[in-house]
């Protein structure tokens, strides 16, 4: 091993969601320091919506974030309904796979493109790549530009969604929307297929550290996004409303954001978890387009979160477009549609109760869970998101990389750390998860 000084401070690292710093500091060889810094401050969600109706949480928890604001929404309404007993429709249920799937397919690209396609092409941002891959830019921006139009027309608009609510859809797809929609999820295959030979060509660094991964699981044949229990590659598996068993939060002084930790000292989840727990439930085209870039389960090279977001697109268009297609061969029951403003519970029935919400958003699983009274006014709410779950097994990462780098120049060392942060795509705005303070003798 190198006996060499090393010195890391990365303030702000960029092209990522949020604030985070990382500090490495290495003497003679020896890793002193090497932490992921989260310094973003608390953000307060959890108590905005307490004393609030169950039927108005989602259009406010939605907005903790604006990439994730689908999944949130649906989070949301499934600790909702699951507090009140309220079993949601077969096709209430295909409508918000469906939102899920325009979610990931919307999150991943943008991943994909203008955060990690600039390091794996040599430059510092997607900017230059403007000029110098002009179609590689204007495909980016045509497939973020589709996935918004089709979620404007499912639920109003993408970021911050309207007509999903408690129960259902306040507005649902008439056969005039299916077709726009298939269209334009047609016409994107195109553009996914050059997305694919251009991400073949991507070389990613070669680093492995075999650590706990965490998701939703389940019987069915079908690949879990939205239903299932919360499985991991160590062989545990929960039930979601055991979610607190599953994340163990903790706090180290460092870190805003709370670390978490199951049968190891940490836990990944996002892509390329759901990758390893369920890559035989992907899409046929999914199957062979991981199959012909080398990713098979169980994978352990984290900066591959991004080639399994990939494999994931092509499993979300395909997905899809299936839903609309069945729903254009056997009709959309607009029976369904709940005609209430959007604050009021329609005939929904209410009682107290408490509820879990696990959804798998594009970062990984989601949790959201609500205390409900009589009335549905929640009266305790906690949510974990998947960030907040990753941030210790990014750290533990590090800690794994940093030696076995040495040998690199500080720039380079310093970009591969980034680069490893970036490959998880945190969203740290929304990981920051504060506290609890109890004050003794008061």
């Amino acid at each position: 091993m190198s006996k060499r000084n090393v010195s890391v401070n990365v303030e702000y690292l960029t092209r990522v969601e949020g604030h985070g710093n990382i500090v490495v500091d290495v003497k003679n060889g020896e890793l002193k320091t090497c932490e992921l810094q989260i310094v973003e401050a608390p953000r307060f969600f959890e108590g905005m919506i307490r004393g609030r109706s169950i039927f108005e949480a989602q259009h406010i928890t939605c907005r903790i974030c604006g990439i994730c604001s689908c999944g949130h929404t649906l989070a949301s309404i499934q600790a909702a309904e699951d507090a009140i007993g309220f079993k949601p429709s077969k096709q209430t249920t295909e409508l918000r796979k469906f939102l899920l799937h325009m979610e990931n397919l919307d999150s991943h690209i943008l991943h994909i493109y203008l955060l990690v396609a600039p390091d794996l092409l040599g430059v510092k941002s997607f900017v230059p790549l403007i000029n110098s891959h002009n179609d590689v830019v204007r495909r980016a921006l045509r497939m973020k530009k589709a996935c918004n139009d089709v979620c404007d027309i499912q639920v109003g608009r993408h970021v911050h969604p309207i007509s999903s609510i408690v129960g259902g859809f306040t507005k649902l797809p008439r056969e005039k929307d299916l077709d726009a929609m298939l269209k334009i999820l047609y016409d994107m295959r195109a553009d996914m297929t050059a997305t694919v030979e251009l991400a073949a060509t991507l070389k990613f660094p070669a680093f492995e550290r075999d650590t706990e991964y965490v998701g939703l699981v389940s019987d069915d044949a079908e690949y879990p996004m939205l239903i299932g229990d919360v499985g991991s590659t160590d062989g545990v598996r929960m039930n979601k409303k055991d979610y607190k068993k599953i994340t163990n939060e903790f706090i180290v002084p460092h870190s805003s954001a709370k670390h978490a930790k199951l049968s190891r000292n940490s836990y990944a989840v996002g892509a390329l978890a759901r990758f390893n727990l369920n890559a035989d439930k992907l899409h046929p085209k999914a199957k062979e387009i991981a199959a012909a870039i080398g990713l098979k389960p169980k994978c352990i090279n984290p900066y591959l979160n991004t080639a399994a977001q990939l494999v994931e697109c092509v499993h979300s268009l395909e997905e899809a477009i299936r839903i609309l297609e069945d729903f254009k061969k056997n009709g959309v029951n607009l029976d369904e549609e709940i005609l209430v403003g959007l604050n009021e519970k329609g005939n929904i029935p209410v009682k107290p109760g408490n509820g879990v919400g696990a959804v798998e958003v594009p970062r990984g699983i989601l949790f959201h869970n609500y205390e409900v009274d009589e009335k549905g006014i929640i009266k305790k709410a906690n949510c974990i998101i998947p960030t907040n779950q990753n941030v210790n097994n990014i750290e533990q990462d590090m800690k794994k990389l940093v030696p076995e780098i040495l040998d690199k120049s500080d720039e380079k060392i310093t970009l591969m750390l980034e680069m490893l942060v970036r490959a998880y795509d945190p969203c740290i705005s929304c990981s920051a998860h504060f506290l609890d303070v109890k004050f003794v003798n008061r």
